[in-house]
């Protein structure tokens, strides 16, 4: 399948690779020449332009920082691709957003689904990203196919916008959870326990949760997770601010109580605040042991 992809940032970088591997010919555009040099060197075909890119794509494929470059992106996709290419966009960016930009789609006789991921860096190199996906089902047929070139699941989540609402709750109880795995092994340190021994028994016991088994916070354990890398991303302490504050956005507006959610958006913030917006976001550790 000829495919489109424009967005080549740590995420779409890797995935557009992986689409590349699965057999599809990938015509790819980014801003950033780098960006562009380096998924040549995946395979992909360089794109002058966007509009480029488009040209005789039956699918075009988005992976873009906020709601306002979706909504620009997708203002020139839909004059120069043909009305026939499906459109997928795997941003995360808040549910009004995706649903303007879809009810747009529609109106200009285009098929689209809301898809953003799970996942993070590793997973989108690895191609075992959990896609979430808004839209119709007959659009959904049609991309569940090309993001399992990218992911290990593809789940339908509802009407266009869905994906959007999974992936903010999702991440949401994300933050959360690693938040509380970071106070419980600096509680079990100051207590005398062993990092090792605790996660040996917690992550057997009822404490298991995956920011702990899959991600743990402390060096050791773990020997994918970050926290073994200096705390190298993976998945940025910014990008979680992001996504807080896209739930913080979507809770208020629908009337949600989200304590422990905008308490996590406090903590997240102050991270960022004190210089450490490009480190993991389970980090999160150093800054409870400090208790600052």
């Amino acid at each position: 399948m000829k495919i489109a992809f424009i967005g080549l940032g740590h995420m779409g970088s890797g995935m557009a690779a992986n689409l590349v591997k699965g057999g599809h010919e990938v015509r790819a555009y980014d801003l950033s020449a780098a960006a562009m040099t380096q998924a040549v060197a995946e395979g992909c075909i360089g794109a002058a332009s966007l509009n480029e890119a488009c040209q005789d794509a039956e699918a075009v494929i988005t992976m873009l920082p906020a709601g306002q470059h979706v909504l620009a992106v997708y203002a020139q996709v839909m004059e120069q691709a043909e009305p026939s290419a499906l459109l997928i966009d795997c941003s995360t960016i808040d549910v009004e957003s995706a649903r303007k930009v879809a009810g747009q789609a529609e109106s200009a006789g285009f098929a689209m689904v809301d898809a953003p991921v799970s996942g993070g860096v590793a997973g989108a190199k690895a191609g075992t990203l959990t896609f979430m996906c808004g839209g119709p089902q007959a659009a959904f047929a049609r991309a569940e196919p090309i993001l399992q070139a990218m992911g290990k699941a593809v789940i339908h989540a509802g009407s266009a916008g869905a994906g959007q609402a999974a992936k903010l709750c999702n991440n949401m109880l994300l933050a959360i959870t690693m938040i509380g795995t970071c106070e419980a092994f600096a509680l079990a340190e100051k207590l005398g326990l062993d990092d090792q021994v605790f996660f040996d028994i917690a992550s057997k016991a009822s404490g298991q949760n995956w920011s702990m088994t899959s991600y743990c916070p402390v060096p050791g354990p773990v020997p994918t997770s970050p926290a073994n890398n200096d705390y190298q991303p993976g998945f940025a302490a910014s990008l979680m601010l992001k996504d807080l504050t896209l739930a913080m956005q979507a809770a208020a507006q629908n009337d949600a109580h989200t304590p422990l959610g905008a308490k996590a958006h406090t903590l997240y913030e102050a991270l960022c605040r004190q210089g450490h917006a490009a480190q993991d976001f389970s980090y999160m550790m150093e800054r409870i042991r400090r208790g600052s």
